[in-house]
């Protein structure tokens, strides 16, 4: 069936190929290195595995991060795991790779060397593309849903299980006719899928307690329209008490040969340090713009990042610093449009003692000395002065620097990527930018959209910056309402992540409930928000009593039921709502006499 779907559109075909979602030029382990070396690269770059290869880069194995914690706690030498190893190439389709049950694949090329790495995430990324652009997605969610290794259950909007799949049935015991129809709660344990359903947030890798065992879990909510319509949950099958065991006897280990102090939380040593994989999002736009910055990482090419103020420029500059040739480096930042234009050439190049009145003793170093070895992030390129333009220009042209005042040049080895919230190409039509610095910094663009463009990333951005903002401030951990979350994407954001970032902060002071609604939010965003859904969206009976309250809720219900004779059927259809929840409404208000 998938076979047939596929000869029927060729670029979509193109478009499922390994090569077209994998980690390009991932990092490795020599097969001799050392333990140490495992640890400090999973530390540094927050792996959870590292492929293994032999001296000609042909894959030999894996060694994960429990792997290396036994390594430490049992002083032995590194042990990768010759079981672990799963082979694809870079023609294959994902398609293909769905039923295995790794969750991690090596990418080879023709000579079988390691060219990339492909993780159950990019696959079902894939597969998410495929489903959206092909028009029986239906037959091929029902393939891939009895095809995942990964247990999955989807709900609809009033917590009614519709697909189950196989794997979800095997560990629970309760087979995929009995499950589906009936509701979450009844069949899951602990499940939150009907919290997903009510705020909207997604959640990821968070710990699940199913028939006593920790299990790893994912929630996700369905948006159709700016409302939540379904959830779906997805079990990983790993459970956390290994981990934890080994966690444990780790810090005992610790324990007997350090004094017996209280436990102090140490800040980490690399705060800075920013990875792709730390930029939120999963919308297609996003995760182009990854695999794009991913490609780009490996090699010494400039980079220009163009997007609206507060879309997350730097995060991808850092991100682009983390994979490059020159991430052992330092990564120097540099704002143009915060320096006065008579410093701004002391403050790139440097200066020598006595180059100027006021001059330090000694000299300084400027930021292309600071940046050796490193990455050099010149951010709003846009801002920077005409005069300064021609001085960076032979500065890229010949990699040679000299400071202000000095007699001697040398030379530089620093990555360069620039940044702009302008239209470059319309100031070089005005004589405002030189158009040969333009195509210097322009050998490769990374265009960030506008949030606004994006809304589908919103609930994952509110979800993981309410919990760091509640963290921060030592809050309990709050909540928004599928009708706040719905305003949040509504919204247009003028302003971006930043604006988004700034107005969950307000509200995580300011509202002291632990749930966030609708009329806690600024008042400007709800009337912004609510024009938009006028021209959008008809307002049904339900929308205008969940806004009068409970009780003219109740009595709207009553009404209703009078005029239909006390057909729930045609009541639910009046009162713009489903069967299901009408009978939900009526058990809580306790209609028993109409």
């Amino acid at each position: 069936m998938i076979e047939g779907f596929i000869k029927e559109n060729q670029e979509k075909e193109e478009r499922l190929k390994v090569v077209n979602w994998m980690e390009p030029k991932p990092s490795y382990l020599i097969n001799d290195a050392s333990l140490r070396e495992a640890a400090k690269t999973m530390v540094s770059q927050q792996l959870e595995c590292l492929p293994v290869v032999d001296q000609e880069l042909k894959p030999v194995g894996m060694v994960t991060f429990r792997g290396v914690l036994e390594g430490f706690i049992d002083d032995k030498a590194l042990v990768w795991q010759e079981n672990e190893r799963v082979t694809t190439h870079l023609n294959e389709s994902i398609l293909n790779l769905i039923s295995l049950p790794a969750k991690h694949f090596f990418v080879v090329d023709e000579q079988g060397k390691l060219v990339g790495r492909l993780s159950k995430n990019e696959i079902l990324k894939g597969l998410a593309f495929y489903i959206n652009e092909i028009e029986h997605s239906a037959d091929i969610l029902n393939v891939i849903l009895e095809s995942a290794y990964e247990g999955v259950a989807v709900v609809d909007e009033q917590g009614i299980i519709q697909e189950f799949n196989d794997a979800y049935s095997r560990f629970t015991g309760i087979s995929p006719e009995n499950a589906i129809g009936r509701h979450v709660e009844e069949v899951i344990d602990n499940t939150k899928l009907p919290e997903t359903l009510k705020t909207g947030m997604p959640e990821r890798g968070v710990i699940q307690y199913i028939q006593g065992q920790a299990m790893i879990v994912h929630r996700i909510p369905i948006w159709k329209n700016n409302k939540v319509v379904g959830a779906i949950g997805i079990l990983i099958f790993e459970g956390v008490t290994e981990v934890y065991r080994i966690y444990e006897r780790l810090q005992e280990n610790n324990r007997q040969i350090q004094d017996p102090q209280p436990v102090k939380s140490v800040p980490p040593k690399n705060k800075n340090i920013m990875t792709l994989d730390q930029i939120i999002g999963d919308s297609e736009s996003t995760s182009d713009r990854k695999r794009l910055a991913r490609k780009v990482a490996k090699t010494s090419a400039t980079v220009l990042i163009t997007g609206e103020s507060g879309t997350g420029k730097e995060m991808y500059a850092r991100g682009i610093h983390h994979l490059s040739p020159f991430s052992s480096g330092p990564f120097v930042s540099v704002n143009c449009g915060a320096i006065p234009e008579h410093l701004f050439e002391s403050e790139l190049f440097g200066y020598e003692e006595g180059a100027f009145t006021g001059a330090r003793k000694g000299g300084k170093p400027g930021r292309f000395e600071l940046s050796e070895n490193g990455t050099l992030f010149l951010d709003e390129i846009g801002e920077m002065p005409v005069l300064m333009q021609a001085k960076l220009l032979r500065v890229l042209q010949e990699k040679r620097v000299g400071r202000v005042g000095g007699l001697h040049e040398y030379e530089i080895n620093s990555r360069i990527i620039a940044a702009t919230n302008r239209n470059l190409q319309k100031m070089v039509e005005a004589g405002d930018f030189r158009e040969d610095l333009y195509y210097r910094l322009n050998i490769i663009e990374i265009p960030i959209p506008p949030l606004r463009d994006r809304t589908e990333d919103i609930p994952q951005l509110v979800s993981y910056y309410l919990n760091n903002l509640c963290k921060k401030y030592e809050l309990p951990q709050k909540m928004l309402t599928s009708e706040a979350m719905a305003l949040f994407m509504r919204y247009s954001w003028p302003g971006n992540i930043r604006e988004l970032i700034n107005t969950l902060e307000k509200l995580v002071v300011i509202v002291d409930q632990a749930i966030i609604d609708v009329h806690h939010l600024p008042a400007n965003m709800i009337e912004k928000s609510m024009v938009k859904e006028q021209q959008n969206e008809p307002v049904t009976l339900m929308h205008q009593a969940r806004n009068i309250g409970n009780e003219k809720e109740m009595e709207l219900i009553r009404s209703v039921l009078r005029k239909t004779g006390g057909n729930k059927s045609q009541a639910a259809k009046q009162l713009g709502i489903h069967r299901t929840t009408l009978y939900q409404k009526i058990k809580k208000y306790q209609l028993k006499e109409l």
